[in-house]
């Protein structure tokens, strides 16, 4: 009991440590903007006007539509082709299979604001900048992590249903479409949860990429609700609290299959 307690107590310190920043957020986006720094976390006059004040300042429905949409658009293209190149990496065999694998996870290994500047000159030779092509094609074509991912789950699978399927007359397409996909919803789901989080939560490449307004992402909503000299901070908590609401959504919706997801492919510690 006194060891089950003791485990207890530290996920309640760790679950504490991440939750409190959103609760304090919460309760700032309640406050004026004189409570903002008082240390209580329920204001004793609720300012629900802050979240009206919010769409009046900036056109935040518009940008959440326009993040959603990038979001929907990258994650089908990585669990398509990450599911594609993770099948051909674990089934198919092919001369320098191993060495262009290792390769290709070798790119997780080079940061993201090395390749910014050579995405952006890519962009401007195709005439993309500004424009909702640069948002998508460039995270569209898969992930050396979303590929890394499938292609272990692959590898779980026994032979036999391949082998199976084959005898029954199934082509390449149809093992991997009919027979195997099926088999890893969880790692798609997983792959799918954790690429809509970073397309939703990017910034960097739609601060490059992107200057009008009907366009942005929602992130960007953010940084142009900061003053140069002043800050409305309570309509800035409440800004970010409407943009986290799909977050809760969408992971709730796809919890199961993602915690399930998470600890067969081992990236929950298991």
């Amino acid at each position: 009991m006194v060891r089950g307690a003791g485990i207890y107590a530290v996920l309640i310190g760790i679950a504490w440590c991440a939750l409190a920043p959103v609760l304090w957020a919460l309760s700032g986006s309640l406050k004026r903007d004189g409570e903002i720094v008082e240390p209580t976390l329920l204001p004793a006059d609720p300012q629900w006007s802050n979240y009206g004040t919010v769409f009046e300042l900036l056109p935040l429905g518009r940008m959440l539509v326009n993040t959603a949409v990038y979001a929907v658009c990258v994650t089908a293209g990585q669990v398509f082709f990450c599911s594609l190149a993770g099948y051909a990496f674990a089934r198919l065999r092919f001369r320098g299979r191993e060495v262009l694998f290792v390769a290709y996870l070798g790119t997780l290994m080079v940061p993201l604001t090395v390749t910014v500047i050579p995405q952006f000159l890519l962009m401007r030779a195709f005439g993309w900048v500004d424009t909702p092509w640069a948002m998508i094609v460039p995270g569209l074509f898969g992930s050396a992590f979303g590929t890394y991912l499938m292609r272990q789950f692959f590898a779980t699978l026994p032979m036999e249903l391949e082998e199976a399927a084959i005898l029954d007359g199934c082509s390449t397409w149809q093992v991997y479409w009919r027979v195997l996909l099926p088999h890893i919803r969880p790692a798609l789901m997983v792959l799918g949860v954790l690429t809509w989080i970073t397309v939703w939560n990017d910034f960097l490449w739609p601060l490059v990429m992107i200057q009008r307004n009907e366009i942005a992402t929602a992130t960007m909503g953010l940084v142009r609700l900061q003053g140069q000299y002043h800050t409305q901070w309570p309509i800035l908590m409440a800004a970010s609290m409407v943009i986290l609401l799909p977050l809760l959504v969408v992971y709730g919706i796809g919890q199961r299959a993602f915690i399930r997801g998470m600890a067969m492919s081992g990236l929950g510690g298991r």
